[in-house]
């Protein structure tokens, strides 16, 4: 190597490292964890218990495009945004039991 790539690599040569570092640690288990939650959220369906991002769990009566009703006790049901579900309780109780 001459004298002028030895000075873009260490020109240059920090940068990258920082930019991978970057990536593997905020970037990457980000985008992973939003492909989980749209996969549970994609996957919510009627008599599901879940828990709302405000700590409310309830049972899943009905499940439309952006919205979902949640019964939260004898005869009181709410309508919330799909998007504020925050856990399906159901599929995770399921698969502490296997």
């Amino acid at each position: 190597m001459d004298a002028n790539m030895m000075n873009v690599f260490y020109t240059y040569g920090p940068l990258v490292f920082m930019v991978l570092v970057i990536y593997f640690l905020i970037i990457k288990p980000q985008r992973k964890e939003q492909k989980r939650r749209k996969e549970m959220l994609d996957g919510l369906k009627r008599g599901n218990r879940v828990v709302t991002i405000g700590g409310i769990f309830g049972v899943l009566t009905e499940v439309r495009d952006t919205t979902v009703k949640l019964k939260i006790a004898e005869h009181v049901e709410i309508e919330v945004s799909r998007a504020s579900i925050n856990a399906n309780v159901s599929a995770e109780e399921r698969s502490e039991k296997e």
